[in-house]
């Protein structure tokens, strides 16, 4: 009987000292498109894999709502949330909250990624996040409504586009009042400053404020661009896309409803799902250029280490789990979200299940990145303002013109005696 009891001890002991090294670790997760399942499922995988247990957090969809909750929950130095999901322009805003992954990552892990993202990732030579996957702004389009109106290829030009949206749209409406000609993100929050950098700079009007720290956007080729965009409402885009985020815009051309969409990778996934009404009518390219080049501006989110948080080694282990080619292929192939791994644009895998990722591999290795490298903890400022003042020129309120003078002025003034 006493060694019946030893034995029931001993075990009892085992489960407790194996229930005591496993820990639960949070991980804030996206919800835009398939984002959330495919976190919850990378993160089931790690807990199967060590026997630790992950507890999701589920973010809200507008990146601009999801930074104020967290800068929220780090300046409480609240240890609720052990792994963020972050923007790539959020490390230089958010970089004191952040374990340092260098040396906690081995070197070669780090590497294998794209220098541009892990530099994107690199505060002051502190290694705040690691990179999870890349987005590039990209022109979804109907095949089987180009080949019908008389179309060979997708437009080169904005011009182009317009004229293409404008015949499509004209005539597809005799039978489909809802069809539009183009949707695009212009809500007044983050996704509107990536669709109109890539307009200005499309047309040759620079980037914001440039790598130097100098404000650029009061020229004649930045207004062009913002008035060309706002010339769009109401003729080739409904009156309604003012209050389109990702989502929205997604909802429209995947019901059938729209010849050109600009949106993310994600979208051609779900684009291709037994749901949609468009699967295997969709084509893929760059957006158009204005005139100077294509621009495509840089996404993508990476994942960090809370400084709050109680179990920092977990942690750790499940942001280079995520962050793993093992796990960037699954999310390429079930969600198209573009790898950071140089090696998986070469995966034939991958390539059968997202056939553009080779063939537009150079918009996603030459994207243009937001000044948040430049404008440092001020950027959510400085986008702010942007965003606001392309919001005004779409809605009416301004010209390009006057807009981009008034948009110099509040930046100066943000800027103050420097960023």
């Amino acid at each position: 009987m006493k060694k019946v009891i030893a034995l029931v001890s001993l075990t009892a002991a085992i489960a407790a000292s194996s229930n005591a090294s496993a820990v639960t670790v949070t991980l804030a997760c996206g919800a835009v498109g398939q984002e959330l399942q495919l976190c919850k499922e990378g993160a089931a995988r790690w807990a199967k894999k060590t026997g630790n247990t992950v507890k999701i957090f589920e973010s809200p969809n507008l990146t601009n709502d999801r930074l104020g909750l967290y800068q929220q929950q780090l300046a409480a130095r609240s240890s609720d949330i052990d792994v963020y999901q972050l923007d790539v322009v959020w490390p230089g805003l958010l970089a004191q909250h952040f374990v340092d992954l260098k040396g906690k990552v081995p070197a070669a892990e780090v590497n294998a990624h794209f220098k541009g993202i892990i530099d994107a990732n690199t505060v002051n030579g502190k290694l705040v996040a690691m990179p999870w996957f890349t987005d590039a702004g990209l022109m979804y389009y109907r095949t089987d409504l180009l080949k019908k109106y008389g179309f060979k290829s997708a437009p080169k030009t904005w011009t182009e586009l317009a004229m293409m949206a404008k015949k499509i749209q004209d005539g597809e409406q005799k039978t489909n009042k809802a069809f539009t000609g183009f949707v695009w993100q212009g809500k007044n929050y983050e996704g509107l400053t990536c669709d109109a950098l890539e307009w200005v700079v499309s047309f040759g009007g620079g980037t914001i404020v440039d790598a130097k720290g100098n404000i650029t956007i009061n020229n004649a080729q930045a207004a062009k661009a913002l008035d060309t965009a706002a010339s769009w409402i109401k003729s080739i885009s409904p009156a309604g896309v003012t209050t389109y985020a990702e989502e929205e815009a997604r909802g429209i051309f995947q019901a059938g409803n729209a010849a050109f969409m600009r949106n993310w990778p994600y979208a051609w996934a779900l684009g291709q799902g037994d749901d949609s009404k468009v699967k295997g009518k969709i084509g893929v390219a760059p957006l158009p250029s204005g005139g100077s080049r294509n621009a495509a501006t840089l996404g993508g989110w990476q994942l960090g280490v809370s400084s709050y948080s109680k179990n920092q080694a977990a942690a750790i282990d499940l942001v280079r789990y995520l962050a793993s080619p093992a796990e960037q292929k699954i999310r390429a192939i079930e969600g198209t979200y573009n790898p950071t791994i140089a090696a998986l644009y070469k995966d034939k895998d991958i390539l059968k299940a997202n056939p553009f990722f080779g063939s537009l591999y150079d918009v996603f290795t030459s994207s243009v990145a937001r000044p948040s490298g430049p404008t440092k903890g001020k950027y959510n400022q400085v986008s702010q303002a942007f965003s606001t003042a392309v919001s005004d020129v779409l809605n009416g309120k301004m010209k390009g013109q006057a807009a981009v003078a008034k948009l110099s002025t509040d930046l100066a003034r943000i800027k103050g005696r420097g960023w």
